[in-house]
């Protein structure tokens, strides 16, 4: 690909989360159902983790079912607790295949037995692999992270094993679900909408947002490298001045 020329192999995003938005809006384009989205969304998965692995991201998170999502027509949720156990199942060999390692975060206890089951079973499968992390934020919601950390910060406080003094941004970062990933440099939303919808509210402080009104089942390897141009056509200063920044 040509856009693939153009990409500086020295500026890559070690991390990229990605709202997948747009699934229902892209089957009712099609005359379906809004699961007959999701089902569709799965290539879009592929594509964008093989991306990933070709230029040299290391860790890619999706929103792949938030904590408010359980508040959906039940019809959908059981259907998207479904199609997530089986294209775990189906995957499964690509993901060894091509070295990816499989995390899920959230409030895991929240999924139904079978799903929690197979998710951990494809943990436990690919955790030697290295190429790529491919987390799933499933029942996830940054908020009820963050409550969740401080309360575990807190308890150590309580029980002497931390003192107020000790506390700061490594500490915290240390009680989220994503300690052991590096920080976020690179958020896409799909589907033209421009909003966070509580997803890695703590890890993307200082992310470069990407937003593209492509529909998620629609979203191909170019747009994942066109957000990752747009991405190293940015400085980044982190608070510093372009001439800080130069020196």
């Amino acid at each position: 690909m040509d856009q693939i020329a153009k990409i500086d192999k020295n500026k890559i995003p070690e991390h990229v989360a990605i709202i997948m938005d747009g699934n229902g809006r892209w089957a009712k384009q099609q005359g379906m159902n809004r699961v007959f989205g999701h089902r569709n969304a799965l290539t879009s998965v592929r594509e964008s983790v093989e991306a990933a692995s070709e230029i040299g991201t290391k860790a890619i998170t999706l929103y792949a079912f938030s904590s408010e999502n359980w508040n959906r027509p039940k019809l959908e949720v059981d259907a998207l607790m479904n199609l997530l156990i089986s294209s775990l199942k189906k995957e499964l060999p690509g993901f060894q295949k091509n070295n990816i390692q499989i995390r899920g975060i959230g409030n895991l206890k929240k999924l139904p037995k079978k799903a929690q089951k197979v998710l951990q079973e494809v943990i436990d499968a690919t955790k030697n692999n290295s190429k790529v992390i491919l987390t799933f934020a499933l029942s996830y919601g940054a908020r009820e992270e963050i409550v969740n950390a401080v309360k575990n910060i807190s308890k150590k406080v309580v029980n002497k094993e931390l003192s107020l003094e000790e506390i700061d941004e490594n500490i915290i970062n240390n009680h989220l679900y994503t300690f052991s990933l590096p920080e976020v440099d690179l958020l896409i939303r799909t589907s033209g909408e421009e909003r966070i919808s509580n997803f890695l509210l703590w890890q993307i402080a200082y992310a470069e947002l990407h937003f593209t009104n492509v529909l998620w089942p629609d979203f191909r390897k170019k747009d994942f490298y066109d957000a990752i141009l747009s991405y190293q056509n940015r400085e980044r200063r982190f608070g510093k001045t372009s001439e800080q920044m130069k020196n």
